[in-house]
């Protein structure tokens, strides 16, 4: 019958894509030089469809549901956890399929730990974990609570953050960026208080600020430094009166920046803070984390701890073959970070290793660009088992399809407190140019970015006509536009800068 067909060709298209997860992840492990390593049974995705439900095995004993939660916090809110105690197991349910399908991947190709100990996650068979207040040690498929706080639930929406060791300077911005991927970050209060930088974060809910609390108390911002310390406030609301570097009111962007004086706090956060807190500090940012970057950082010591092939080395897959270059990759992935090399794999040329400075930027890349459309193409961005990228042996012709870029000049972060750091968003239509020469009008940017197969929806050129904002239809248009035309050679030696803008016009 018709249905039989249906139901036929659905199975086969399933084992295609198993297929195709299997041989991307055998191609990452075999093509990068000629060391070829045995893939592990327990790496695949397993047998069950993708679901919102994820079944982990080997668990550690006594392993608390805080643990297991901290797994799927980095890529997505966490909505339902069942525990089988007894058989090393638990059930975790996010809110979203796409959310598990990411976090499967990444896990495929980093090995998660708990307490060091490696674990194994698939899908599983089911596709919620009902509510059920019957007791969970029967190991029936229920669960007793529709969310997961990782705890007691915090009676207060506001965190109070301390930064330990404080190397480089954090900027409420960096602050904003990190905690925004657990929930809607509405005002922080900066300050210094007994010679700390201090901070009082308002979420719009308290479940957002245990997830955050979960998740990064006492993870490092950046590598071996600026740790954060993280407990509940007694306040639950911040009255924030001025929007400049010291404090901001999300709600309110109207509020004014107080010509640059100390944000006035509110009586009763002077009160809980103590006397030295109208004493604040002001931080240029050096090297922030996006949200999601800071998120797997913060679930370092269970997605990476004791895994030797933790480095900063991602697999690209489902690319353009027909189109992609090691030079596309390279522009567009060096929007997050300092591309070092970039190979096209011989055998598997819709897939890619490239090799990033260092693992923040491979993991900031990572979750800004998984997901998105380069060439008409969905791309897929994990992390690699590979420490480095090989290069060619000499005489060998690769076809052009490995490249090292270690010495490139176009690199965005090579200098140390460039306001490169400070401007690194999410993918988006809007589009930031510089370095515009002064004869160059608009229309003459209309055009050129039109022939690069978008649509150029508006713009706005900044006062001094140096700076504009030029905003595609599309994300994906606005991708093919960066490619295209970061530093292009718009006469007089002046090449144009091109990255994305947090703005709309």
């Amino acid at each position: 019958s018709i249905g039989d067909v249906a139901v036929g060709v659905k199975k086969c298209l399933y084992s295609l894509y198993i297929m195709s997860s299997f041989c991307t992840l055998l191609a990452d492990t075999t093509s990068n030089g000629s060391d070829s390593k045995k893939l592990r049974v327990e790496d695949r995705v397993g047998d069950a469809p993708p679901s919102r439900v994820l079944h982990i095995r080997k668990l550690p004993n006594d392993v608390s549901e805080t643990e297991i939660i901290a797994l799927g916090l980095p890529f997505g809110k966490v909505t339902n956890i069942l525990t089988l105690k007894g058989k090393n197991q638990a059930f975790l349910e996010l809110s979203t399929e796409e959310a598990a399908m990411t976090m499967v991947n990444y896990y495929s190709a980093v090995t998660p730990h708990v307490r060091s100990v490696p674990v194994y996650i698939q899908y599983s068979n089911h596709k919620e974990l009902k509510t059920d207040n019957s007791n969970q040690s029967g190991g029936t498929l229920a669960s007793g609570s529709n969310s997961i706080d990782g705890g007691g639930t915090p009676s207060s929406p506001v965190l109070r953050i301390i930064i330990d060791n404080m190397f480089y300077p954090v900027t409420l911005d960096v602050l904003q960026q990190i905690f925004s991927k657990f929930g809607t970050v509405m005002k922080i209060i900066t300050f210094t208080k007994n010679n700390q930088f201090q901070a009082l974060l308002q979420y719009n809910d308290p479940t957002s600020a245990q997830q955050a609390k979960v998740a990064l108390d006492g993870q490092n911002i950046y590598n071996a430094c600026c740790t954060l310390r993280i407990d509940y406030s007694k306040l639950v609301n911040l009255n924030v009166k001025y929007n400049n570097d010291k404090s901001r009111d999300y709600t309110r962007p109207e509020l004014p920046a107080g010509d640059g004086q100390p944000p006035a706090l509110d009586p009763s956060v002077v009160a809980a803070l103590g006397k030295d807190s109208g004493s604040l500090r002001q931080n240029g940012a050096l090297s922030p984390l996006s949200a999601a970057a800071a998120a797997a950082a913060a679930a370092g010591r269970v997605a990476l701890s004791g895994h030797s092939g933790a480095s900063g080395v991602l697999l690209v897959s489902n690319l353009n073959e027909e189109m992609v270059t090691p030079h596309s990759l390279f522009t567009l992935f060096g929007v997050y970070g300092d591309v070092q090399r970039v190979k096209i794999l011989f055998n598997k040329k819709d897939s890619a290793l490239i090799q990033m400075a260092d693992m923040n930027q491979a993991q900031l890349a990572m979750s800004h660009l998984n997901g998105q459309k380069m060439y008409s193409k969905i791309i897929r961005v994990t992390m690699s088992k590979h420490q480095t990228v090989q290069l060619p042996r000499d005489g060998l012709d690769d076809q052009g399809l490995t490249k090292d870029f270690t010495n490139s000049p176009l690199h965005r972060f090579k200098k140390p407190g460039s306001k490169n750091f400070q401007n690194i968003f999410p993918p988006s239509a809007t589009l930031h140019l510089s370095n515009i020469p002064q004869d160059i009008t608009e229309e003459d940017l209309r055009v050129l970015f039109s022939n690069s197969g978008g649509t150029v929806k508006a713009f706005k050129f900044f006062q001094d006509h140096k700076m504009a904002l030029i905003q595609m239809t599309t994300i994906e248009e606005a991708i093919q536009c960066l490619i295209d035309l970061h530093n292009y050679n718009m006469g007089n030696n002046h090449h144009l800068k091109v990255s994305f803008s947090k703005s709309t016009i």
